[in-house]
């Protein structure tokens, strides 16, 4: 896994969709007070990219997110989408949006809800009922499109929410995050819903305290602390990229010669071991060793993701 400069630009031939310019946003209070929530914040995004976006509560994740929406100015700065302000493009085009807080009314019918969003985003009548069915049956909201949206579990709203983000065939589509009291069964089916949309002139941005869905499903993770982006590290694994982590193997057989290939192997017990290594070619060179030398492996897992290595470092908890 590699870090990216935290100027956090991306060189690919793919065109360029969302560019943050030096933001900065500051909050000023009745009493005259000023709160810097967003600092020095330049990023770009590209067509086809899973962004993910992690960071501490009171990161800044929110204000950049409601700045690239256009709900709120840069004090300084600028944030673009394909080359015009974030909120006249939005304006212009529309974007698919899923909120942290989902607010629908409580009295609405899940299926009317979707019905009213779809004419908000300006699907045509003739399209509206064929997009609301779609999304219903991709999200497994069959069973309750009738139910009042108060008599739904928190589950259930999280996944209308998804459907109401789904509604358009939109280019951007920004999730924030989007596994918030999804069960374990829909937060598996999440991933295969993002993986559908996922597409060469599509950009998806997802913002999520969920490191292990980041890794899975984004491209980069731009990681933030302090309203400022404290680096940009990319989810694909690299042959020769230092590792900050240890890894567990489990063995079925051969425990002694364990120490043969891993000198400093600690062992946790049950035919488990800690080992560590400096980067991904030295830990399967020195598993190729232990194989040949007869050991059974049953499991090799990082103690820790690298991308949680690096989120924790990012933000001072590197232990």
């Amino acid at each position: 896994m590699a870090v990216v400069p935290t100027t956090a630009v991306l060189n690919r031939a793919s065109a360029l969709v969302i560019e943050f310019r030096n933001v900065g946003k500051t909050y000023k209070s009745l009493l005259g007070n000023s709160v810097k929530a967003v600092e020095e914040f330049s990023l770009q995004v590209v067509e086809g990219e899973i962004l993910g976006i992690a960071g501490p509560n009171g990161a800044g994740k929110t204000t950049i997110i409601a700045m690239m929406l256009g709900y709120l100015r840069p004090t300084k700065g600028t944030v673009e989408i394909n080359g015009l302000p974030a909120r006249t493009y939005i304006e212009r085009n529309g974007i698919g949006y899923l909120s942290e807080l989902i607010a629908i009314n409580p009295k609405w019918r899940a299926d009317t809800a979707l019905v009213r969003y779809a004419t908000l985003a300006g699907i045509s009548d003739a399209e509206i009922p064929s997009r609301v069915n779609e999304v219903i049956e991709k999200l497994g909201l069959a069973e309750h499109r009738d139910k009042k949206v108060k008599a739904l579990s928190k589950g259930n709203l999280q996944r209308l929410g998804l459907a109401q983000a789904l509604l358009r065939d939109d280019q951007i589509v920004v999730l924030d995050e989007p596994t918030h009291g999804l069960d374990p069964v829909w937060t598996q089916r999440f991933r295969g819903i993002v993986e559908e949309m996922r597409r060469a002139d599509r950009t998806i941005l997802i913002a999520s305290h969920n490191l292990d869905e980041l890794q899975r499903l984004a491209d980069r993770v731009a990681i933030i602390d302090h309203g400022r982006l404290q680096r940009v590290v990319s989810t694909g694994y690299e042959q020769n990229a230092p590792t900050a982590t240890r890894f567990r193997v489990t063995l079925a057989g051969g425990f002694d010669q364990i120490r043969e290939s891993f000198p400093l192997a600690e062992s946790a017990g049950k035919g488990e071991y800690d080992v560590t290594v400096r980067s991904i070619q030295e830990l399967n060179t020195a598993l190729a060793d232990l194989i040949s030398r007869g050991a059974l492996v049953a499991s090799v897992v990082p103690e820790r993701s690298v991308l949680e290595q690096q989120f924790r470092e990012a933000v001072g908890e590197s232990q």
